[in-house]
C-alpha cells in the first residue's frame, strides 16, 4: 500500500507538470484558440476528475485545479488568482511561463482576455508571469505549512529515515540545495520501506531552498520533508505540480523528473 501511495503522489506532481507542457500552445493552436468567437473564461464543464476549465490560449480543457485563473480586478488590472477565490470575471490558462511571456509579447493574451472578460478595458501588468510564479510558490509552500501544522509530515533526517524504512512515507521531498549524500541516504531508506530496492525510485526535488522550506514550515534547517498521510501527499503533489509545471520543470535533469525513477514512480 505504501508503495502505491508514494508512486501516486510522485505521479501526481509529475502529471501536473506534464499537463502544463502539453498545454504550451503552438502558433497554430494559439491562433485557433484566440480566434473571434472562441469561448474561454469561467464557463465550466465536468470531466472524470471534476470541474473542468478551458485554457484561453491553448484551447485545451483540463481539471480546474490544474489550471491557473486570471482575475479582472476592480481597477481593471489582471492579476493571478491561483486559489480561484476572487469574484468577477476570470479566465484560465494552462501554459508555462515561457509560453505565457510569448503570448503577452505577441498580443495573444490580450485578445484572449478581451473575449473572456467581454471588455477591452483592462491592463496586463508587465510582471504578470512573475506574479503568477510567486503566487504558485506561495500556494505550494502554504500547503506544506498547513500539513505541518496538521501533523501530516515529518522533518529531520533521522525521523524521515525511520518513517521511510517503516513504509509510512507517502511522499518524500528534497530542497533544491540538499546535499547529495543526505538525499541518497533518504532515497535508499524510502526504497527499503517501499520494498523497491534495486530500482531508481526516489524523492521529489522541489524548486525551493532549505531556507525557504524552513520559513514555510516554521522550523529550523528544513532540508527534507516526508509526508506521512496519503491525502496530504496528494494535496501537496497537486500544489507542487502546478508550480513546477509553470516554471518549466517538466524536462529538467532533476532526479524527480527522470524516467529512470522506475515505472512505479510515473504510474497514473
Amino acid at each position: 500500500m505504501a508503495n502505491n501511495e508514494h508512486s501516486k503522489a510522485i505521479a501526481s506532481a509529475n502529471r501536473s507538470s506534464r499537463a502544463k507542457a502539453r498545454g504550451v500552445p503552438k502558433a497554430d493552436d494559439v491562433q485557433a484558440a484566440t480566434a473571434p468567437g472562441a469561448v474561454g473564461d469561467d464557463d465550466a464543464g465536468t470531466g472524470a476528475h471534476g470541474p473542468e476549465r478551458r485554457c484561453v490560449l491553448s484551447g485545451e480543457h483540463g481539471p480546474r485545479d490544474g489550471l491557473i485563473r486570471l482575475a479582472l480586478g476592480p481597477d481593471g488590472t489582471v492579476a493571478p488568482d491561483v486559489r480561484a477565490k476572487a469574484g468577477g470575471r476570470g479566465a484560465w490558462i494552462a501554459v508555462d511561463r515561457v509560453a505565457l511571456e510569448t503570448a503577452i509579447a505577441k498580443g495573444k493574451l490580450k485578445g484572449a482576455l478581451a473575449r473572456a472578460f467581454k471588455t477591452a478595458s483592462f491592463l496586463i501588468p508587465d510582471d504578470l508571469p512573475a506574479q503568477i510564479e510567486r503566487a504558485l510558490e506561495r500556494s505550494a509552500l502554504d500547503r506544506l505549512g498547513l500539513e505541518a501544522r496538521a501533523g501530516n509530515l515529518v522533518t529531520g533526517s533521522e525521523k524521515i529515515v525511520d518513517a521511510a524504512r517503516k513504509g509510512t512515507v507517502a511522499l518524500l521531498l528534497h530542497a533544491r540545495d540538499a546535499a547529495a549524500d543526505g538525499t541518497r541516504k533518504l532515497d535508499q531508506a524510502l526504497r527499503v520501506g517501499l520494498d523497491m530496492e534495486g530500482t531508481d525510485t526516489r524523492g521529489l526535488v522541489i524548486p525551493a531552498s532549505r531556507a525557504i522550506l524552513s520559513m514555510a514550515l516554521g522550523r529550523e534547517n528544513v532540508v527534507h520533508v516526508a509526508l506521512i498521510a496519503p491525502a496530504a501527499a496528494a494535496r501537496v503533489s497537486d500544489a507542487l505540480g502546478r508550480w513546477r509545471g509553470f516554471i518549466g520543470r517538466n524536462g529538467s535533469a532533476e532526479p524527480c523528473d527522470m524516467a529512470s525513477q522506475g515505472p512505479s514512480a510515473l504510474r497514473d
